[in-house]
C-alpha cells in the first residue's frame, strides 16, 4: 500500500509547488484537531508575564527592594540554577527573571508536541499514507504542521509583547520573540526528530530530551556564574534556552542572541525538508532492527511483550535522571550561606520548597521538579496501553489465552513500578551530589534518597487517572496529557506567582510534605495512595466492560 501512495506523490515532488498541495487543508485540520490545546497553551504563556508584573510590584513595591532582590539572587548559584540571572531590578526585568525561562521551556514543549503530533503520528496511524493517495504533496504534512507551530508561537509572541508593553515596548517585544522563537526551534528540532525516528512515541522522547539537556545545561551554567558581570558562562551558552536569557529583555537589550535561535530554527527546518523529500511515506532513517529468529525467553509471555514495549523509555529516562539528579545535587550545596537574613529571598525560596533552612528548601525544590516532569513517563506508559489497542495489535492478544487484565497488566506493572526506579536512580544521583558537595554524605544521603521516593504517591495518582481515562472514556485519554501540564506548570510556576492554595491543591504534590526537612505524618500518604488505588480499580472495571478499539 505505501508503494502505491509514493507512486501517486511522486509526481508532485518535480516542482515545489506541487510538494506543497493540499498543506492549507491540512492546516485547517490540524488547527481543528488543535482548537482547544492550542488555545490554552497560548493563553496560559502569553499572559503569565502580565500577571506576574501585577505580584511583582505588590510584594516589592519600591526601588530598594527590587535592587536588594535582583542582588540577593544573583549572589548565589543555588538560585541563579533555578531562575536564572536577574540583569536589572526593573519590574519587567525581575519578571523576566522570575517567569522567563520556564515560558521558553514551556513553548518548547508546546511546539515539541504539536509537531509531532501532525508529523509522525500521523504515518504512525497511517492516515498520512491514506492523504498521500489524494491530490497531497509529498511535504504538505510537515509545512501544515511547522505552520501550526508557527500560528502557535506567533500568538505567544504577540500576546507576551501586548501584555508586557507598558513596562516597556523593546523589553516585551524582547521577551515575545525569546520564547515564540525558542519554541520554533525546539519545533524545527522535532521535525527532524519526526523524519529520522520510526514512532511518534519516540520522537516525542528525543525532542524532550533534547528539551531537557538544554534545561539543565542552562542550569548548571548559572549555577557556576553570574552572567549579569560578563559575558555569560560556556555552557549557558551551549543551550538555546540560554541564548533566549542572555537576549536580556528590560535589561539593555541584546538582540543577537535571537538571531542565533532563528538560526538554529531555519537549520533545523531546512534540514526536516531535506529529510521529508528522501525517504517513503511512513518509513524512517534509522528504522527498527528485525528481531532475532526466535524469540528469547521474556518474549513467551504477555508481561515479557509489555517489558520489551516499556523498557526503552524507561532506561531513557533513568539515565536522564541520573544526569538531572546529579547536577542538581551538586548545585545545591550553600543556599543557606547566601544573605539568609534577607525576608524576600528567603519566602521565594521557602514557598518553592518548605519553611525549613534554605539548603533544604532548595533540596525540596529540586525533588519536586523530579518529581512534577516524571509525570510525562507515567502518563506516556499508562497511554501506550491505548495505543496497542488503538494500531489494533490488542486484539490478536486478546484472541488468545489472554484475559483483559493480564493485558492491562504486563503495561502497568512498568507504569506503576517504573518511576519507582526512576526516582530511586535519580534520588541516588541527588543524594550522592548532595552529600559528597556537603560533605556529609553519610547523614546526607538516607534523608535526600527518601524525600525523593516519597513522591511516588503523587505519580501514582496521575498513573491511576491515566489508567481511568483510558479504561472509562478511551475517546478523551489524551485528556490526561492536560492534566500533566497542568501539574507541572503550578510545580514549576505555582509557588513564584504565589497562586492560591485551593488551585495549588489541585495538584496531587501539594499535599505531600515538602522533603527534606518538613515533618511527616501518614495521613497525606495514605489518603493518596487510597486515591490512586479507586482510580485504578475504576479504570480496570471499565476496561473490562467497554468495546477494545471503542
Amino acid at each position: 500500500m505505501t508503494a502505491v501512495a509514493d507512486t501517486r506523490v511522486a509526481p508532485h515532488a518535480r516542482g515545489s509547488a506541487k510538494d506543497l498541495a493540499g498543506t492549507g487543508t491540512l492546516l485547517r485540520l490540524a488547527l481543528r484537531r488543535d482548537r482547544i490545546m492550542m488555545p490554552v497553551w497560548v493563553l496560559c504563556l502569553g499572559l503569565t508575564g502580565s500577571s506576574t508584573v501585577g505580584r511583582l510590584k505588590s510584594a516589592y513595591d519600591t526601588p530598594g527592594k527590587r535592587a536588594s532582590l535582583a542582588h540577593d539572587m544573583n549572589g548565589n548559584g543555588s538560585a541563579r540554577a533555578l531562575f536564572g540571572t536577574a540583569f536589572d531590578d526593573s519590574l519587567g526585568a525581575l519578571t523576566v527573571w522570575r517567569v522567563g525561562g520556564f515560558l521558553t521551556v514551556f513553548a518548547a514543549i508546546m511546539s515539541v508536541l504539536i509537531v509531532i503530533r501532525h508529523t509522525r503520528e500521523e504515518e504512525e496511524t497511517g492516515r498520512q499514507e491514506a492523504l498521500s493517495a489524494c491530490m497531497v504533496g509529498r511535504r504538505a504534512g510537515l509545512t501544515s504542521a511547522l505552520l501550526a507551530v508557527t500560528i502557535a508561537n506567533g500568538a505567544v509572541t504577540v500576546l507576551i509583547a501586548a501584555s508586557l508593553a507598558g513596562q516597556g515596548g523593546a523589553g516585551a517585544l524582547a521577551l515575545g520573540l525569546a520564547v515564540g522563537l525558542t519554541g520554533m526551534a525546539f519545533g524545527g528540532l522535532a521535525a527532524v526528530a519526526a523524519q529520522v525516528t520510526e514512532n511518534a512515541r519516540l520522537a516525542r522522547g528525543l525532542s524532550c530530551a533534547v528539551v531537557g539537556i538544554a534545561f539543565v545545561l542552562r542550569m548548571a551554567g548559572d549555577a557556576a556564574e553570574d552572567g549579569s558581570k560578563g559575558s555569560g558562562h560556556l555552557l549557558v551558552w551551549l543551550s538555546p534556552l540560554g541564548w533566549a536569557e542572555y537576549a536580556r529583555p528590560y535589561a539593555d537589550e541584546r538582540w543577537w542572541p535571537l538571531l542565533l535561535i532563528t538560526v538554529l530554527s531555519a537549520a533545523s527546518i531546512a534540514l526536516a525538508y531535506s529529510l521529508a523529500g528522501r525517504r517513503d511515506v511512513g518509513a524512517s532513517f534509522y528504522a527498527g532492527r528485525p528481531g532475532p529468529p526466535a524469540a528469547g525467553p521474556l518474549l513467551k509471555g504477555v508481561y515479557g511483550l509489555g517489558w520489551r514495549l516499556q523498557r526503552g523509555a524507561l532506561l531513557g529516562w533513568a539515565a536522564g535522571f541520573v544526569f538531572a539528579g546529579a547536577i542538581f545535587g551538586g548545585i545545591s550545596n550553600g543556599a543557606d550561606d547566601f544573605l539568609g537574613d534577607s525576608d524576600q529571598t528567603r519566602k521565594i525560596i521557602q514557598r518553592m520548597g518548605g519553611a525549613q533552612g534554605l539548603n533544604d528548601a532548595f533540596l525540596a525544590s529540586m525533588v519536586g521538579v523530579l518529581g512534577t516532569v516524571l509525570t510525562v513517563y507515567t502518563a506516556s506508559a499508562v497511554v501506550r496501553l491505548r495505543g496497542e489497542e488503538t494500531d489494533q495489535r490488542a486484539e490478536p492478544l486478546l484472541s488468545n489465552a489472554v484475559s483483559r487484565l493480564r493485558w492491562a497488566g504486563s503495561h502497568l506493572v512498568v507504569a506503576f513500578l517504573g518511576p519507582v526506579v526512576v526516582l530511586a536512580v535519580g534520588g541516588f544521583a541527588l543524594a550522592l551530589g548532595y552529600g559528597l558537595a556537603a560533605d556529609d554524605l553519610v547523614d546526607q544521603f538516607p534523608r535526600i534518597l527518601g524525600a525523593t521516593l516519597a513522591q511516588i504517591p503523587a505519580l501514582w495518582v496521575l498513573t491511576s487517572l491515566t489508567l481511568f481515562l483510558v479504561g472509562v472514556v478511551p475517546k478523551y485519554s489524551a485528556a490526561a496529557w492536560g492534566f500533566v501540564g497542568w501539574v507541572v506548570a503550578l510545580g514549576w510556576m505555582g509557588p513564584a506567582l504565589k497562586v492560591s492554595e485551593p488551585i495549588m491543591n489541585t495538584s496531587p504534590f501539594s499535599h505531600l510534605p515538602k522533603l527534606p526537612g518538613e515533618h511527616v505524618t501518614a495521613a497525606p500518604f495514605v489518603w493518596l495512595l487510597l486515591l490512586s488505588a479507586v482510580l485504578a480499580a475504576g479504570g480496570l472495571v471499565g476496561l473490562r466492560r467497554r468495546d477494545i478499539g471503542g
